[in-house]
């Protein structure tokens, strides 16, 4: 009886830490609120059409310089990979700088990267003021344009967004862990 017991409660913890281990480490558990902005189409694209949906995002503008080739680069060879992982994924770009960054030039900047728009909305049509204040509520990160300066200070991370629409992980943008964002979009898949 206690060699059934012992083997009973051995079983019942394997089965709760596998289970345990399959789920993405350390998750920030963001909420977002709604949104509806306009895509590159020029049309409304918003958290309601990302529900029931796994997507990654970030925040980039066509006049950037400096970390946003890199970001869309790096973007567009994460899509690259979630196709021939045949992984059902949404990316999703916000424009920090929306007085430049119109529908239009947003879909020409994607396209110059090669990016493949049936999955990938960059949205625009709101104030400065309100990118601003969206990313730092909802994503914990500095969107801020300078008075005197064409460019964007923003941050650089890739976010995970699970079906729910709560942010799950960010990682960096610049130098991307594609294995272990492939790796925690699998995960979630199975939720």
């Amino acid at each position: 009886m206690r060699k059934k017991r012992l083997f009973s409660s051995i079983l019942f913890f394997s089965i709760l830490l596998i289970g345990c281990s399959q789920q993405v480490k350390d998750p920030l558990n963001w909420e977002l609120k709604e949104f509806t902005f306009a895509n590159q189409e020029d049309q409304e694209f918003g958290l309601a059409d990302l529900k029931g949906k796994i997507w990654v995002a970030d925040f980039v503008f066509t006049n950037c310089v400096t970390v946003c080739l890199p970001m869309m680069a790096n973007m567009t060879e994460l899509q690259e990979k979630l196709k021939e992982e045949k992984l059902d994924v949404e990316l999703v770009s916000f424009s920090v700088d929306p007085e430049i960054d119109t529908p239009e030039i947003l879909k020409k900047y994607a396209l110059s990267y090669g990016a493949d728009l049936s999955n990938w909305n960059l949205l625009t049509g709101y104030s400065q003021e309100t990118i601003e204040q969206f990313a730092l509520e909802n994503f914990k990160t500095i969107a801020k344009k300078p008075l005197d300066d064409t460019q964007v200070i923003h941050g650089t991370s890739f976010y995970l967004i699970n079906k729910e629409g709560i942010i799950i992980k960010n990682y960096n943008g610049l130098n991307v862990p594609y294995e272990e964002i492939i790796k925690d979009i699998k995960l979630l898949s199975k939720e």
